[in-house]
């Protein structure tokens, strides 16, 4: 060898897809607030995750529309999927989003999460949250900061 460093290979699409996965449900596992507001996982894969959630009459404001934090919190918890799946535990440094439509009562909210980039430490992720008739509601930009460890215990 002329001392070059031979890198591992990375694993196949399908492990990566597995690994995702699990990362999801163990964090969602534990997730008592995504939970309660009744959002459910629909598909993960690296880097990516989409959430929904039904639009309950208890989540209504003064305007008869859905409050924005829970439409906020949707998008949160997309982000938090989407970023933790490389099983290196994840945590938001920040978030901001912008509402472009109200959503209403028994509304079905799907929030799509996809990395935008990533690096040891930092990511930035877009999610965008649509309606059943895929109108997009609002869009949230989230930034990552990794703190290290695994999600899954000698998960690679």
């Amino acid at each position: 060898m002329t001392g070059e460093t031979l890198k591992p290979p990375s694993p196949p699409a399908e492990d990566s897809r597995r690994l995702a996965q699990l990362c999801a449900q163990a964090l969602f596992a534990n997730d008592q607030a995504s939970s309660g507001l009744g959002i459910a996982i629909e598909e993960v894969g690296p880097g990516f995750a989409r959430l929904r959630m039904a639009v309950r009459a208890s989540m209504l404001n003064g305007h008869g529309t859905c409050h924005g934090g829970f439409i906020f919190a949707l998008a949160d918890s997309a982000f938090a999927a989407a970023c933790n799946t490389h099983n290196a535990v994840t945590v938001a440094a920040a978030a901001s989003i912008d509402f472009l439509a109200p959503a209403h009562l028994h509304d079905e909210l799907t929030a799509e999460a996809r990395e935008l980039w990533r690096s040891k430490r930092n990511g930035i992720y877009e999610v965008s949250v649509s309606n059943q008739r895929g109108e997009t509601v609002a869009l949230f930009r989230g930034r990552s900061h990794c703190k290290g460890g695994q999600i899954v215990p000698g998960g690679a």
